[in-house]
């Protein structure tokens, strides 16, 4: 249930300027480490953190306040994120020698307003409904309570969170003292065997907020790529492909292991996400049609006096209108990309029914493990191959036709332009979604939120082609080159640039992408069993996806803290009990000292990004050699954090 709220002052003018400000700085820092390192970080927490500091020193600052701040500064990692994806391959590909201010500020600025709307009718499926855990959302609401009234759980919070900072600054992308991951592989006779699990606290603590169940899916799909798939392949089918034996020849098990999944098996997620995402929004088909009627509803009762305020999202005869307003400037973008009215309307068809599909499946999981590890480039991947797939059949040979001062087939162009767009509106829909949870929690508004959200979306889209160009100029982007040696890798935007041009000349594994389709319907199957059977233990296929997609050092340590969750409910005898409020009661504690594991690692990412980007040097506050310690430091590290975690839950009273 919400929390019900008098009139207290949510979108205010300081609040809406702060959070520009920040959306703006911290896309500008996560365009820069996405484009490194691959990876970009969560901004609603610090963000929120931030507010209640600087809102503090201005003469206070309410709740929903900081709420609508950290709802705006959110755009910042979730538009980086489907920019940096996804627009560089136009570079990679050589279709573009430099960043097109219109056209960057079109695709990711209408993107991002398309995956608002899109993701409107979804709040009430997601979060009213058939609620999701939204782990970030849920740990930004417990930072904004703790900051609202403090007491232990600030104190809880502000400790767990200066231990998540520690660790992110003492980490590889900081003063590197310990690695990132802890990772062993070997050949045991022919079967190539690999484990390994990232040191990350955070990800102990999303795991903690999830609970076991979906933290048993995830790792059980990573499983099922890491221990059967790649050993499979590696012994019976690497001869069927010379150029990737030939390129792991003389590599160890890690790198060999490593190698094959990048290249192979990764594409059976890409496969069970195709199906798992179309079955998702089939399976919400009446909840997203029931969200459409209630916005409609909504919408006729006029001024909505009817309405709760916690209930009130952007009235939907406005949502149809700006749907129209926005797809009408990238329509005429595509016909400026093709040329003929005859593919550039399939196009835009295309990216409206794909959009709305994928921000579904994107908002479904952030949901279930958080918007940091939502496969966002799984997504797009899957809207590359789709929308490659009715290109060819417009197209034609046509759509091999060279274009670019590179000669880049014309049909990767417009995949990657549809792409591009599907990727903004994903990233921002599914974080749109975790910050209507936290505001949920707090008792927000929606349609502020989801405004706010808009403003900032679109408030980052208007700097982006000048920071990309900045980073393309100084350090280059894509593979090395004489000019810029040590250039940003831009591994998703290399992929989706791969993946395009394989489908207009290329190869792709289709057969992999198949398999991984046929797994995803067995999942279903499975699912389906067990709720038909009335079995709490259940297997979302896209939580199995996400696990099949990424790598397993990833997933392990959300399983060990959805363990470490449950162990704290056995401890009190809670497991499988229908006391909900008992539960909550019991979990708080964890969950502020998870929130702030978050929280820390979030903060310290972006401090460390600051001298990186200054510098432009990623070892610029690394210890010296003599220094770094081993993964078995990491490990030991890591084990306390999860002592710490499992300590503060089990002191919990659930009966206080």
């Amino acid at each position: 249930m919400s929390n019900p709220v008098k009139a207290v002052p949510q979108l205010t003018l300081r609040a809406v300027i702060l959070a520009i400000v920040l959306a703006v700085i911290l896309s500008a820092a996560n365009a820069y480490l996405g484009l490194f390192a691959g990876l970009t970080i969560a901004t609603a927490i610090p963000a929120a953190v931030v507010s209640m500091g600087v809102l503090r020193l201005l003469g206070g600052g309410t709740i929903l306040e900081n709420n609508i701040v950290q709802t705006g500064a959110s755009a910042g990692s979730s538009i980086a994120a489907g920019v940096i994806f996804t627009i560089p391959a136009l570079i990679i590909l050589g279709y573009w020698d430099d960043f097109k201010y219109s056209w960057v500020l079109a695709i990711a600025g209408l993107g991002g307003l398309l995956g608002v709307l899109f993701s409107v009718p979804l709040r009430r499926s997601m979060i009213v409904e058939e609620p999701l855990p939204f782990p970030e959302g849920k740990a930004a609401a417990e930072v904004l309570k703790a900051g609202e009234n403090p007491g232990p759980g600030l104190k809880i919070l502000a400790l767990s969170a200066t231990l998540g900072g520690l660790i992110k600054a003492a980490a590889a992308s900081g003063m590197r003292l310990i690695p990132d991951t802890a990772a062993g592989a070997g050949f045991f006779g022919k079967y190539l065997g690999y484990m390994g699990t990232n040191l990350s606290p955070a990800l102990l603590g999303v795991g903690y907020i999830v609970g076991l169940n979906i933290g048993i899916v995830v790792v059980s799909g990573s499983i099922l790529s890491w221990h059967i798939a790649i050993p499979l392949y590696h012994m019976f089918f690497l001869d069927t492909d010379p150029a990737l034996a030939t390129s792991i020849a003389g590599a160890g098990a890690e790198d060999i292991a490593g190698a094959i999944w990048s290249a192979k098996i990764r594409y059976l997620g890409v496969g069970a996400m195709l199906i798992g995402g179309v079955w998702t929004l089939f399976s919400l088909r009446k909840s997203l049609l029931s969200g459409v009627r209630s916005g409609i509803a909504a919408a006729r009762k006029g001024s909505g006096e009817q309405v709760a305020e916690t209930e009130r999202d952007l009235p939907m005869k406005w949502m149809l209108v700006a749907l129209i307003a926005f797809v009408v400037p990238l329509l005429l973008l595509y016909q400026a990309i093709v040329g003929m009215w005859s593919v550039s309307i399939p196009m835009a068809i295309i990216m409206i029914v794909a959009g709305f599909l994928f921000v579904s499946v994107s908002a479904y999981l952030a949901g279930l493990v958080g918007s940091s590890n939502n496969p966002v480039s799984g997504i797009t991947i899957a809207t590359i191959l789709f929308a490659s797939a009715v290109l060819l059949v417009l197209l034609g040979e046509g759509g091999k036709m060279a274009v670019g001062a590179s000669g880049a087939p014309l049909g990767a162009v417009a995949a990657i332009m549809i792409g591009a767009v599907v990727c903004c509106a994903a990233a921002v829909g599914g974080d749109n979604l975790q910050d209507l949870k936290a505001g949920y929690i707090v008792g927000a508004t929606p349609w502020k939120q989801q405004l706010m959200l808009g403003i900032g979306a679109f408030s980052c889209a208007l700097i982006m082609a000048p920071v990309l160009n900045l980073l393309a100029q100084a350090y280059g982007i894509g593979a090395p080159t004489p000019e810029h040696p040590n250039s940003l890798s831009a591994p998703q935007a290399t992929l989706m640039a791969s993946v395009a041009k394989g489908m207009f000349g290329g190869e792709l594994p289709w057969t992999i992408i198949g398999i991984g389709a046929v797994v995803g319907a067995a999942i279903i199957a499975l699912d389906e069993w067990l709720k038909a059977t009335g079995k709490t233990f259940r297997v979302p296929v896209l939580a199995a996806a996400i696990g099949i997609y990424l790598p397993l050092e990833l997933m392990v340590p959300i399983f060990l803290g959805g363990l470490l969750a449950y162990l704290v409910e056995k401890r009190h005898g809670l497991v499988g009990s229908h006391d909900e409020a008992a539960r909550d009661r019991l979990h708080r504690p964890g969950t502020l000292f998870a929130a702030g594991l978050i929280t820390g690692e979030a903060l310290m990412g972006i401090f460390i990004a600051i001298p990186i980007v200054l510098s432009g040097r990623a070892d610029v506050i690394a210890a010296p050699e003599s220094l770094q310690f081993g993964k078995y430091v990491g490990l030991a590290v890591l084990a306390l954090v999860a002592w710490l975690l499992y300590r503060t839950g089990a002191k919990a009273n659930p009966n206080a």
